[in-house]
């Protein structure tokens, strides 16, 4: 499951025109589901969600609260486009997204989940496969809009992440070799070491300290 969270001042989503939701200082979750997520992906990414420390705590310290610290509110958009592959060609893949009914399910289960953990009123909701109009003012680093785009606060949840390809600079190992899971930079950066060492591939010795 893929959620792309957005730090915001105020967000909305309308359908033909009409308001279906509204939140104000908060969180807006765009969220994919795909073919392998199951309701553990679910728990993992609702918790994630709301204990994700993005604002400071009012005396200059960044990054310590987290949707729940500050009373703030979540406005979910179910977005499958966000699974889209573009490897290949000009024209995105989607096959990676669920079906629409067991996506349906799974969604509308991870917007569910977030309400049992928090407040039922403070999570708002889109409309599934409907073509919405989402508006919001992005909570930049200096509180500026959403038009200057290098200061928003746009951050990834990703149950399941794509595996990393080792380089092929690495001498030693299959091509097809991959590294797989969700990893700390420190890390994967002792595990390159440690294969080095072992003799899995060449790497110059100032590195492996």
């Amino acid at each position: 499951m893929k959620v792309v969270l957005q730090r915001v001042k105020s967000a909305s989503v309308s359908v033909d025109g009409k308001l279906i939701s509204s939140i104000g200082k908060g969180l807006l979750a765009f969220a994919a589901v795909s073919r392998d997520d199951t309701l553990k992906d679910v728990e993992k990414s609702a918790a994630k969600l709301l204990k994700m420390r993005l604002w400071d705590d009012g005396e200059g310290k960044s990054w310590k609260q987290s949707v729940l610290d500050i009373e703030g509110e979540v406005l979910c958009v179910s977005q499958f486009t966000l699974l889209a592959s573009t490897k290949k060609g000009n024209k995105p893949d989607f096959h990676r997204s669920a079906p629409p009914d067991a996506a349906r399910a799974i969604y509308s289960a991870f917007v569910e989940h977030l309400k049992s953990l928090y407040e039922p009123a403070r999570i708002k909701d889109g409309i599934f496969q409907a073509y919405m109009d989402v508006s919001l003012v992005n909570d930049g680093p200096v509180g500026l809009s959403y038009t200057c785009i290098d200061d928003a606060v746009t951050l990834e949840i990703n149950t399941d992440p794509p595996p990393l390809d080792v380089p092929s600079g690495m001498t030693g190992l299959s091509t097809a070799t991959t590294v797989t899971g969700s990893y700390s930079m420190e890390d994967l950066v002792e595990g390159v070491q440690k294969l080095a060492k072992a003799g899995a591939f060449t790497m110059p010795p100032e590195l492996l300290e």
